[in-house]
């Protein structure tokens, strides 16, 4: 792997891409045979896999806003990465679809016979109801597109000239935008996630599964910025001073995930409203308990001593390890709100969980790699480029 230290261009990608679209398909290969052989647990694996890969793009977008609207230098070196990530969010409409084949499977509220039997059920039908799920998934993705590839063009353009009209509409998308992902993800995630028991609510849920996502996208951004520096690409680009602050920001966000977790838990612990505890008591049964415990400790507790000190968040290689295990934590995160609404008295773990988080993990990084590859690795037309390289913090 090589680059071209005058353009920041990828002379030779290796073969990132290449064993990634490998396994990729294979990936997709087998979850289909999971498909043939158990259809219940394959919609359940996958819904699982494309909502933690589909949270990494959208963590993306929201850091490339987030920058342009606070006006950040330091993360300029990393801008880049984010936006390519940010940029898969719109393909991932095509893995969207086999979830529209598999509503039967997931949604108790697609089964008219329960409808009819159930008052709330009927009276949630005005939200709760196939059309209106597509029309607003598709209302979703399209401001997704334009978020995303918007931001992204006028990043590619910054590249071939900067004017202050380009930073001024990075500002102008950024600002609604941001008011619009919230819109977009809170209700994604009741339509997609939520609705899996759609007797229980919490209005605090989607903040809940933004959180997460928040620390996926800081743990895949870290990940790929140590391994470009392992094959000593942008090593003097993104420096210490950089982890530094991403080992900041992961540790800020574990602590609001956690947060966002407890407050979640909490309240409907002490209202104690029958159709709101139920929810967390199918996770608190068999096998469950402990994966709960697991969370605690493990998405919060554990991390939270580890990435409280200066020294993890200062090297690079151990703090690899670190986002390593939080991205890790973000999947069973999510695999602990899907599963249960299969699976009510204890885990059960099948071999087509992988191969989905594989299968579509593996083309997402692809389409992620193929970006980093036609562009330059960092916005070279950004004006605080040479700030952001040489920033210290003492």
């Amino acid at each position: 792997m090589n680059i071209d230290r005058n353009t920041y261009r990828l002379t030779d990608g290796g073969r990132y891409g290449t064993v990634a679209l490998g396994l990729g398909i294979g990936g997709l290969v087998l979850s289909a045979v999971g498909y043939l052989v158990d259809p219940a647990q394959f919609f359940h694996s996958y819904l699982t896999a494309f909502v933690f890969w589909l949270t990494i793009g959208l963590g993306g977008i929201f850091f490339t806003m987030l920058h342009h609207l606070v006006g950040a230098r330091w993360s300029v070196v990393l801008r880049r990465l984010a936006e390519a990530i940010g940029a898969n969010t719109p393909w991932m409409i095509i893995f969207f679809i086999p979830l529209l084949a598999g509503m039967h499977e997931l949604y108790h509220w697609t089964h008219a016979e329960a409808v009819a039997s159930d008052q709330l059920l009927q009276a949630k039908a005005p939200y709760l109801n196939v059309g209106f799920f597509i029309v607003r998934a598709v209302f979703y993705f399209a401001v997704w597109l334009l978020l995303a590839y918007g931001l992204y063009r006028l990043s590619l353009k910054q590249d071939s000239g900067h004017t202050e009209e380009i930073r001024k509409k990075m500002v102008r998308l950024s600002a609604p935008g941001m008011i619009a992902f919230a819109v977009t993800i809170t209700f994604a995630s009741f339509d997609w996630l939520m609705s899996l028991d759609a007797h229980w609510y919490s209005t605090i849920f989607g903040v809940y599964i933004f959180s997460g996502a928040l620390v996926g996208i800081l743990s895949f951004m870290t990940i790929t910025a140590v391994y470009l520096r392992k094959k000593n690409i942008l090593a003097e680009t993104i420096t210490v001073e950089h982890y530094h602050d991403l080992g900041r920001l992961t540790f800020a966000f574990t602590v609001f995930w956690a947060y966002m977790a407890f407050s979640q838990y909490f309240l409907i612990w002490y209202a104690n409203i029958p159709e709101e505890t139920v929810w967390f008591l199918h996770r608190w049964e068999g096998g469950w308990k402990t994966l709960s415990l697991v969370l605690v400790l493990g998405h919060f507790v554990i991390p939270f001593f580890i990435l409280i000190t200066r020294g993890a968040k200062r090297k690079p290689g151990f703090l690899k390890i670190i986002v390593i295990w939080m991205f890790l934590m973000h999947l069973v995160d999510l695999y602990w709100v899907v599963m249960p609404s299969l699976h009510h008295h204890g885990v059960h773990l099948s071999w087509i969980d992988p191969v989905t988080v594989i299968g579509i993990g593996g083309i997402f990084c692809w389409l992620f790699w193929r970006r980093l590859l036609s562009q330059p690795l960092v916005p070279v037309g950004d004006p605080g480029l040479d700030e952001s390289i040489n920033i210290s913090h003492g």
